[in-house]
C-alpha cells in the first residue's frame, strides 16, 4: 500500500501580519502556529512522516521544542522564493526516501485548525483516486470583481466554484512532474499545477473551520475554533 507523508512549506515571511517574526512562528494559544499544523497531521494513523521546508535563513525553528509523537519529523532549509518553489525543493529533498507512488499531503503551515474528521475524509476519498485531490469548500457568497480603484466591475456567477484549502494530496512523482512543468510563480497551489497537465483533481468537501491565518484577526478566529473543540 502506498504510504502517506506530509509536506509543510514553512518558508514564507507572512509580512501581512506586521509582526517581528514569520507568521508560522506566531503564538496561538501559547504555541507556534506551525505546531498546530504539525500535530494535526501527526495524530493521523495513515501519516508516516512529516517533512518541513524552511527558509535557508530561518532563525526561529531551533528556538522551539517540536514533537510529532511517534511520527518522524524532519526539517530541510531549502525553501524558495515562492510556495511552489518551496514545494518543488521539498519534494526533491524527500525523493530518496519517498517512493514515486507514495502520497504526499501538502499542508499550509498557517492552517492550524485541520480536524481529524476532515483528514479522514480526504485520505479515504483520494486513496484510490487516479489523480489525487484536495480539501475545498463550496463558494456561498456573491462574488464581485473589482478594479484598481476598488469599484465593482462585474458580479461573478458562483455556481460550481470552490475555495481551495489544504492538505492537497497527490502522488510524489506526479506532483513533481506537474510543478516542474508549471511556472512556480503562477502555481498558487498544487492542484493548479496538476490541472495544467490536463488532469482533474478530486474536490473533497471541507469546512470553513479549516481556515488559513493571513491577517491578525484570523488568529483570534483560529483561537476560538480550537478552544471550542475542548468544550
Amino acid at each position: 500500500m502506498p504510504r502517506c507523508v506530509a509536506l509543510i512549506p514553512a518558508a514564507g515571511a507572512g509580512s501581512r501580519m506586521g509582526e517581528d517574526r514569520p507568521k508560522q512562528y506566531l503564538r496561538l494559544l501559547g504555541r507556534p502556529l506551525l505546531a498546530w499544523a504539525i500535530e494535526a497531521l501527526a495524530a493521523h494513523p495513515r501519516i508516516d512522516a512529516i517533512h518541513l521546508v524552511l527558509a535557508p535563513q530561518d532563525r526561529w525553528f531551533d528556538r522551539f521544542q517540536w514533537s510529532a509523537g511517534t511520527k518522524r519529523l524532519t526539517a530541510a532549509r531549502v525553501g524558495g522564493e515562492t510556495r511552489a518553489q518551496s514545494v518543488i525543493n521539498g519534494l526533491e529533498a524527500i525523493a530518496p526516501e519517498v517512493d514515486s507512488d507514495d502520497w504526499v499531503l501538502v499542508h499550509d503551515a498557517a492552517r492550524p485548525c485541520l480536524s481529524a474528521p476532515l483528514l479522514d475524509r480526504l485520505i479515504a476519498a483520494v486513496a484510490d483516486d487516479p489523480v489525487g485531490g484536495l480539501l475545498a469548500t463550496r463558494v456561498a457568497d456573491t462574488l464581485k470583481r473589482g478594479d484598481s480603484d476598488s469599484r465593482v466591475v462585474s458580479t461573478e456567477p458562483r455556481n460550481g466554484l470552490w475555495q481551495a484549502q489544504t492538505p492537497q494530496m497527490f502522488r510524489r512523482a506526479l506532483l513533481q512532474r506537474a510543478l516542474a512543468q508549471f511556472l512556480p510563480e503562477v502555481a498558487t497551489d498544487e492542484a493548479r499545477a496538476v490541472e495544467h497537465l490536463g488532469m482533474k483533481p478530486l474536490l473533497v468537501e471541507s469546512s470553513a473551520e479549516n481556515m488559513k491565518v493571513t491577517v491578525p484577526d484570523d488568529l483570534r478566529l483560529a483561537e476560538a475554533i480550537l478552544k471550542s473543540r475542548d468544550q
